[in-house]
């Protein structure tokens, strides 16, 4: 943004202070100061200290910061399982505005994503996502579609090379190919979480103001302006954002979730809340959507492997089958005992299966806290920068601390049914 806005310049702990400031200054509730509101407001404020101490911890050469900043992500990240739990509890769930108007949010929410889709763009190097790049790309490749995660990898190149020397005609090509792909990825990755958002709010919260400031608050947030541009991060946290929005049409949803859960593996944990959703009405359009969603990636994985070998091993790697404990980690379990991570696992696996028969009368209020939750629970075993990986459930999160009383949003009620129309025009006798 230097070629436009001459002198503008926003290092990382400037951007902080002002997105929390913005944040209280819109959002937070001054009359009901003691709102659970308020309390999931500071809580999102405070994941940009644990981000800027592994920020500094690699600008400033103080290996030191950068375990500090993981235990502070894994704190707040557990604060938050705990009160995602909790939330199908909460019924009492009076509607709280924010301090500005649809007009208003719009034109922030409009402005941000200007300013944060130039630094997609230009990849500037004072953010952190510039710095852990290399930390993101580890020796073994990461679990999910092995196309995907090559796209992934391109998200760290700048759009023209940061050296002066000129590369070879066809590499320079090569690279701007590459380097366009993710941007353009990573862009409409963006677009399509803040329309989903929108959506979410307008259709099924029927409150379009809550919609917009839900999408405004996402770009606002500081985990939002330090990794923008990383592929890897935003593309499955869109997929899960449309999906929710598709839910009251089990085969959208569930190719949608089939996505998310072909490109990086970890949402095929949440098969068994989603069944558990759709159990009275819609589950085999849901499975059906998730098994067309996966057959199509495992098509395309088939013509991308150039040997049988090379295909079987991507599928493996694709469906996460290997042994977790066996990966040299890094982030959090980098710093701890590997050992740990097998109760942990035992643990998230567990959560996820118990999902399935709890709560037993679920609704897309728990649709929405329960997947925030399992996708929070990843991050604690999850072996590359396990608690970086906000955009995950980032979305959701938002959507579910703005959400109104959704009970009557169950699958009996809300899932369209296709056979009606049908019926309905057998007894008239159109």
């Amino acid at each position: 943004m230097q070629e436009i806005l001459f002198g503008y310049k926003v290092n990382p702990t400037t951007w902080a202070y002002l997105s929390s400031l913005l944040t209280i200054g819109i959002y937070f509730k001054f009359h009901r100061f003691w709102s659970v509101r308020n309390l999931d407001l500071l809580g999102l404020i405070c994941y940009a200290p644990g981000l800027l101490l592994i920020y500094y911890g690699f600008t400033k050469q103080a290996p030191e910061l950068i375990p500090a900043g993981y235990v502070w992500l894994f704190t707040l990240s557990g604060f938050f399982l705990i009160r995602m739990l909790l939330d199908p509890i909460m019924v009492r769930r009076p509607l709280l505005e924010p301090n500005l108007n649809v007009s208003g949010l719009t034109f922030t929410g409009v402005s941000l994503l200007v300013f944060l889709m130039a630094n997609v763009i230009r990849n500037p190097s004072e953010r952190l996502e510039t710095l852990v790049a290399r930390q993101d790309r580890p020796a073994q490749q990461s679990p999910g579609f092995t196309v995907f995660d090559q796209l992934a990898g391109f998200s760290s190149k700048a759009m023209v090379p940061a050296d002066k020397a000129q590369p070879e005609k066809d590499a320079y090509r090569q690279h701007l190919i590459e380097s366009a792909a993710a941007k353009t990825a990573a862009i409409l990755a963006h677009l399509a979480i803040i329309v989903g958002i929108v959506l979410i709010g307008y259709r099924h919260f029927e409150n379009l103001h809550t919609g917009v400031a839900v999408a405004t608050l996402y770009l606002l947030c500081f985990y939002t302006s330090q990794m923008t541009g990383q592929v890897y991060h935003v593309v499955p946290a869109a997929l899960l954002v449309c999906a929710v929005a598709a839910y009251r049409r089990p085969l959208p949803a569930g190719l949608l979730l089939g996505m998310a859960a072909g490109a990086v593996y970890y949402p095929l944990y949440l098969l068994p809340l989603w069944c558990g959703y759709y159990w009275r009405r819609g589950l085999v359009r849901f499975l059906l959507g998730v098994v067309l969603a996966l057959a199509i990636l495992i098509a395309a994985l088939a013509l991308h492997s150039p040997t049988w070998a090379t295909f079987l091993a991507d599928l493996r790697l694709m469906f996460g089958v290997r042994v977790p404990w066996d990966v040299e980690p890094t982030g959090f379990w980098q710093f701890h005992e590997h050992a740990f991570r097998t109760p942990v696992i035992a643990a998230f696996v567990a959560l996820c299966g118990s999902l399935a028969i709890w709560p037993p009368h679920k609704n897309l209020g728990t649709l929405l806290s329960c997947s925030t939750a399992v996708m929070i629970a990843v991050q604690f075993w999850h072996f590359n920068l396990g608690g970086i990986y906000l955009a995950w459930y980032l979305p959701l999160l938002l959507l579910t601390i703005f959400r109104p009383n959704l009970e009557d949003r169950v699958a009996l009620i809300a899932v369209i049914d296709f056979r009606r129309p049908r019926r309905r025009a057998m007894t008239t006798g159109k």
